[in-house]
């Protein structure tokens, strides 16, 4: 399935969707990653902080893949609506 996440906070909510999913709490989820469970929630809650290394590996764990297209013209407003 493709889910559009255009924002921290929708890939925060995609992610804890997916982590339930699997039967993973948050420290389970932090284990197999290596870090800790406090980085989990700041990256369920949306905090846009996480290093790129670190979201690749949570991915991984959780057994999604990140693909990147591109999108229509979008207005400077709609942008910024955004973020």
């Amino acid at each position: 399935m493709l889910s559009l996440i255009r924002t921290p906070k929708l890939l925060g909510t995609y992610i804890r969707e997916r982590r339930k999913e699997l039967g993973l709490n948050q420290s389970d989820l932090a284990e197999k990653c290596g870090t800790r469970q406090a980085s989990i929630s700041l990256l369920e809650t949306g905090n846009p902080g996480i290093k790129l290394e670190n979201l690749l590996l949570i991915l991984s764990v959780l057994q999604l893949d990140l693909a990147i297209q591109n999108r229509e013209q979008s207005s400077h407003s709609e942008i910024e609506e955004l973020f």
